[in-house]
């Protein structure tokens, strides 16, 4: 026996058994829904007082709270409508812009055709 030997020497770790002893991992994800409480439904967040739930990908608002559904539809119809005007807008000044340019194209031209027609006519006195 040393006196400053190593008398520290771990005694070896068993082997593990099976991972689990559970057999729920054998079962298909439907069964292990039921079976564990998987299923959480459409999340769903308040904010500033109106209820939002998440459906199809996509934040829907809930009808306590807030605007409820028939003036949310009714929003949107205005919003449709505001939003077609400001197109039908746009495209009138598009058209408008086309013709100042157009018509001041022909100015600058008509002037220059008359700056040039005067000093023809200089030139001939």
């Amino acid at each position: 026996m040393p006196l400053f030997g190593n008398t520290f020497s771990p005694k070896k770790t068993p082997p593990r058994k099976s991972a689990s002893l559970s057999n729920l991992h054998n079962l298909d994800r439907s069964t292990r829904e039921v079976e564990l409480g998987l299923d959480y439904g459409t999340p769903t967040m308040n904010l500033a007082g109106q209820s939002l739930k998440f459906e199809n990908g996509q934040w829907i608002a809930g009808i306590s709270g807030g605007v409820d559904r028939r003036e949310a539809q009714r929003l949107r119809r205005r919003n449709q409508q505001l939003e077609e005007e400001n197109n039908l807008l746009r495209l009138k000044v598009d058209i408008l812009l086309d013709m100042l340019s157009e018509t001041t194209a022909e100015s600058h031209l008509m002037e220059k055709e008359l700056d040039e027609l005067k000093s023809v006519s200089r030139r001939r006195k």
